[in-house]
């Protein structure tokens, strides 16, 4: 009976430990599942939306709902470092996926963030937005540009049928060049071979001379401004070249010291590719057509400044680097060029800051002066809109004001001209290029100033 006694103690003993360690190997399990499902869920925080609504003391904040998110913490501050955060967003506690930040002091710029939280874990920060509260209602300043851009000129795009009333008083306050959106086209100066017709550039030229003006030429070839006759050209490829380079001489000649520059060729080279344009130019003169052209014009005006023009020079890296290795190895040859034209045909949401002056300082490292030539802004890329909000007239505002932060900060020799290519937006061409409304000029169809204008001014402070 002892020795029972014994051996079930003895097994009694071992099923104690079996139990002991049953329960400390799942205990020990349970906690390696629960590191495991800690580890598993990491807070993440969310994204937030380019601010809108943007008023005096106000602006709305949006963003994209984390899933398991018992709230999120918003920080507004006053600089970009959020060393001055505003007292009411040091942290507020925000719920589901809008936020309207007020109590905020007008004309002021202000940054966003925020964190999420779940449970007792908080996220790590948000990417950052801002928004600059609007100024008090008002008229726009009326400071005329030209006042103000002392170290270049600042042009417009004309035609010889608006130079009146509100339109010719503007014009002339305004600005101290003008370039000729249409009189000074082939098509135009050279309709027929019968011969040229100077009428509607005369009238320019002496609208000039009269105004104290200076006048930039737009342009002598470009393949969509050719007369139907040149494009049909009967005879052979060397009297095609002899009609070239006598329209070059006698055109340049006519307006000798009172024309202070050319875009001699406009548009040549391809999108996407960088190749030349097999315009008729080139079928009738060959790849060096461009070069011909230039060496006519200086023969004709020695002291006139010969420029290239040409759009998407911002964002089309082929055709720059064609461009800018045209006018290197015309560097290099003594071939004429002076300057490079970019159109600068935009959008109030691109290209951003950085694109424009990586292309700008491409130029500008030639040596050779940059002319932001045919500046517009797409309000309404889109056609998301049938009328200008105040948010995005906002948005126009910082886009011009950061285009001519970015031309006034290029080294003083590289500097020409800032042209915008129209007065009112009324007056632009991309509303029937596009098909659809649009308001990327300075002024109102009734000859106000709007905040594009005032964003051109604070662009040069």
């Amino acid at each position: 009976m002892k020795e029972v006694m014994r051996n079930f103690r003895a097994w009694e003993q071992i099923v104690t430990l079996l139990l002991v360690w049953v329960v400390l190997f799942m205990m020990s399990s349970c906690s390696d599942d629960g590191g495991k499902e800690e580890e598993a869920v990491q807070v993440v925080p969310p994204t937030l939306n380019p601010v809108s609504g943007i008023t005096q003391e106000s602006f709305s904040l949006s963003w994209n709902k984390v899933s398991g998110a018992d709230n999120y913490l918003v920080e507004v501050a006053t600089d970009e470092a959020f060393d001055n955060l505003v007292s009411s967003y040091d942290p507020w506690t925000a719920y589901g996926v809008l936020l309207d930040v007020d109590g905020l002091t007008l004309n002021t710029p202000y940054f966003a963030r925020m964190r999420t939280v779940v449970g007792e874990e908080i996220s790590a920060y948000s990417n950052v937005v801002m928004a600059t509260t609007l100024d008090e209602e008002g008229p726009e300043p009326e400071t005329a540009l030209k006042e103000v851009a002392t170290t270049f000129s600042v042009g417009m795009a004309v035609q010889t049928s608006r130079l009146t009333g509100d339109y010719l008083t503007i014009l002339t306050k305004e600005f101290d060049q003008i370039t000729a959106e249409w009189e000074m086209k082939m098509s135009v100066m050279y309709p027929s071979s019968a011969g040229y017709d100077f009428t509607r550039a005369d009238e320019l030229v002496e609208f000039a001379e009269t105004n104290g003006l200076e006048i930039h030429g737009h342009s002598l070839i470009w393949h969509n401004s050719t007369p139907a006759w040149v494009e049909d050209f009967a005879g052979t490829d060397a009297e095609f070249e002899a009609m070239v380079k006598d329209y070059i001489i006698t055109t340049v000649t006519r307006y000798k010291g009172k024309i202070k520059s050319w875009d001699v060729v406009n548009e040549a080279f391809e999108d996407g590719s960088g190749s030349l344009r097999n315009s008729v130019f080139r079928q009738k003169m060959g790849d060096d057509y461009i070069e011909k052209c230039y060496k006519w014009t200086r023969e004709a005006d020695p002291d006139v400044l010969i420029f290239y023009n040409d759009y998407n020079m911002t964002t089309d890296a082929s055709k720059l680097g064609s461009t800018i290795d045209m006018a290197e190895d015309f560097i290099a040859r003594d071939v004429p060029i002076d300057g490079i034209g970019f159109q600068m045909h935009i959008s109030y949401n691109g290209p951003d800051r950085a694109t424009i002056e990586s292309a700008a300082k491409k130029v500008t490292d030639t040596g050779l002066m940059l002319h932001f030539s045919e500046l517009d802004i797409r309000a309404n890329p889109n056609n998301d809109m049938s009328e200008l909000t105040v948010q995005r007239a906002v948005d126009l505002q910082e886009k011009y004001k950061e285009v001519v932060e970015i031309y006034n900060a290029i080294p003083e020799e590289s500097k020409f001209a800032l042209t915008v290519w129209g007065l009112r937006d009324q007056d632009t061409w991309l509303i029937d290029f596009w098909g659809h409304q649009d308001w990327p000029l300075m002024y109102n169809n009734d000859f106000s100033v709007k905040k594009a204008h005032t964003g051109f001014l604070e662009g040069l402070e």
